[in-house]
């Protein structure tokens, strides 16, 4: 290919006439051809360079190319994969509960409340139980020293609760201590009926006189009248109440009440409302008797209601798990 266009001296020509007039000097056809050359040479670098800008810029370089030369291109970008969303990733599912009672459920009763002896004409109030009426809630009883039934079973129940959440159960307590008083015995049989418990446990201490001591179960009668019907449970319940009765003696080495149940520590009764009105399996235990110096030493000990707390659970745990 040629370089220049102008017409090129031949090989053989003549030197120039010496005499001829001094004219412009005309440089070799060869020395204007290696001048063209070298800035040709100087420039393909720059051209180069500015070609990969380009690519760079317009996305055609390696893995961005576009139109249907580039499907060809190794490491091409599918742009309709690149379209596509990503796929959110799933939310982890929450750990299922562990443990004998996972997927039961357990209603608490902290019998009575510490705010009744201030509100004494709400608790007298009258609520059907099903066979007669009785009185919304009493006050309770306590030791000789004054510390309280109702401070006694709201402190057991927590202990309780954490006992029976640690077996994996769900729990729900039928008041929390912050009401000023009550619940009423009605309602807190329709807590434990609305949760649809797998077992319900009415936590008491006994108020009688000296002398008296151990701890006993009260079991509902056969009861059928108004809102009350316990024939549903007064079988299961007995499991329940048996169940606990023996596991509370074991953990804590109460013995069965001196004084009602025949040393069973096993009491049958139709005239609690708590037990006449409750669909669910129910019992209640005195864990001891707080007028007796002896039970009451020991009632009033964290050390011993923590005691009272795994027994109860345990005996739970043997009916629900067992």
């Amino acid at each position: 290919m040629r370089y220049d266009d102008s017409p090129q001296p031949s090989e053989s020509a003549e030197p120039a006439d010496a005499s001829a007039p001094a004219g412009p000097a005309v440089r070799p056809w060869y020395a204007r051809r290696s001048t063209l050359v070298v800035g040709v040479a100087a420039l393909a670098p720059a051209c180069l360079a500015g070609w990969v800008l380009t690519q760079v810029l317009t996305g055609a370089g390696a893995g961005a190319g576009s139109g249907s030369g580039d499907a060809a291109r190794p490491g091409r970008h599918d742009a309709k994969a690149a379209a596509a969303p990503a796929t959110p990733s799933e939310e982890p599912a929450s750990a299922p509960a562990k443990g004998p009672l996972a997927g039961k459920t357990v209603v608490v009763d902290p019998g009575h409340n510490t705010g009744n002896f201030k509100h004494t004409d709400e608790i007298d109030q009258q609520v059907d139980i099903g066979t007669n009426l009785k009185e919304c809630d009493t006050t309770g009883t306590t030791t000789n020293s004054g510390y309280m039934e109702a401070e006694f079973t709201f402190d057991v129940s927590l202990r309780l609760r954490k006992a029976l959440e640690a077996q994996g159960a769900k729990v729900v307590l039928t008041h929390e201590g912050d009401r000023p008083w009550g619940p009423c015995i009605d309602e807190r049989a329709r807590i434990g009926n609305e949760a649809k418990a797998d077992a319900v446990v009415s936590v008491h201490a006994d108020g009688v006189s000296a002398g008296n001591r151990g701890y006993h179960v009260i079991l509902p009668a056969r009861v059928k009248g108004g809102d009350a019907d316990t024939s549903p449970i007064v079988g299961p319940s007995r499991t329940l109440g048996e169940r606990i009765a023996s596991n509370f003696a074991r953990t804590t080495g109460s013995d069965p009440a001196n004084y009602l149940g025949s040393g069973t520590g096993l009491v049958v009764r139709d005239d609690l409302g708590g037990l006449n009105l409750s669909t669910r399996p129910k019992v209640f235990i005195e864990c001891g008797n707080m007028r007796d110096a002896k039970d009451a030493a020991q009632l009033t000990s964290p050390e011993w209601r923590q005691k009272a707390a795994q027994g109860i659970a345990d005996g739970i745990v043997a009916f629900l798990g067992g």
